[in-house]
């Protein structure tokens, strides 16, 4: 690959990342908010790199004689001459090796995709597909005991939150609560029935672990659609103690717009 083929998939990798960190939220499907100063920090770097490799080339004196120093007839001659034998046993040597070593292979041109792709095109953001494949994360502890519930009815929980009320909480104050949860489908493994699903950033994708809820009470809608469900605990184990399934009996499930915060297990940040 070219001087300046590498300096303009510098330019447009830079670009890319600062398109995407700047003026839109497509990064956050692969990084948590904490990481966009890197991101755009990132970008600015190659970019600067990709204008200082162009400024460099347009700046490097052209190959020619100076005026007075024209070589003779016989010395061009001569110079034409090497450079032929030069070039005849370098051309011999790559045939011997079976391969030409006057370019890089074609295969890191596709190196412009992924920088292309930053620019017109987000690839899809992890969903049922990776959720039904990863293990659930374990819901930690908790040390220091529950606080009251608030009266509001249905009442806003994370999926974490819910799970550990049922699991943990010996008050059992979730019992007959009416909860609101939010979440994406993901068809359950034995294809009989669906969970409620949040995938958790850690730091990027690489590390995400998954959340889910057990429905009960409706057929599963289609696979990664967003629903803010509202329900009450399904019955299931001993409330209050790891016996207990996290599962909702669905009252309402109403479709809505996946969340700013898709990939925290917090409340969404988006009316729903």
């Amino acid at each position: 690959m070219r001087r300046p083929v590498q300096t303009l998939l510098l330019t447009l990798t830079g670009i890319g990342l600062l398109h995407s960190a700047l003026f839109t939220d497509t990064y956050l499907r692969y990084v948590k908010t904490g990481l966009r100063p890197v991101l755009i920090a990132s970008g600015v770097v190659l970019l600067l790199l990709g204008l200082a490799a162009a400024a460099v080339r347009d700046g490097q004196p052209h190959d020619h004689h100076q005026h007075g120093d024209e070589p003779t007839d016989a010395e061009a001659h001569a110079h034409a001459h090497a450079h032929a034998h030069a070039h005849a046993d370098t051309a011999a040597a790559a045939d011997d090796h079976g391969h030409s070593h006057s370019g890089a292979p074609r295969i890191a041109w596709l190196l412009f995709l992924p920088a292309i792709s930053l620019l017109f095109y987000a690839p899809p953001a992890l969903g049922a597909y990776t959720a039904a494949r990863s293990g659930t994360k374990p819901v930690t502890a908790h040390r220091t005991g529950f606080a009251p519930l608030p009266a509001t009815s249905p009442l806003p929980l994370t999926l974490t939150d819910f799970t550990q009320r049922v699991q943990q909480d010996r008050t059992r104050a979730v019992d007959g609560r009416t909860v609101r949860l939010t979440g994406f489908v993901t068809p359950a493994e034995d294809h009989d029935g669906w969970y409620l699903t949040r995938i958790i950033f850690t730091c990027c994708a690489a590390d995400s672990q998954t959340v889910k809820i057990r429905v009960y009470g409706t057929d599963a809608p289609p696979a990664n659609t967003w629903l803010a469900v509202t329900g009450t605990w399904h019955p299931r184990g001993v409330l209050g103690t790891r016996t207990a399934q996290a599962a909702l009996d669905v009252q309402n499930a109403r479709p809505i717009a996946q969340p700013v915060n898709a990939y925290t297990d917090d409340l969404p940040l988006t009316p729903s």
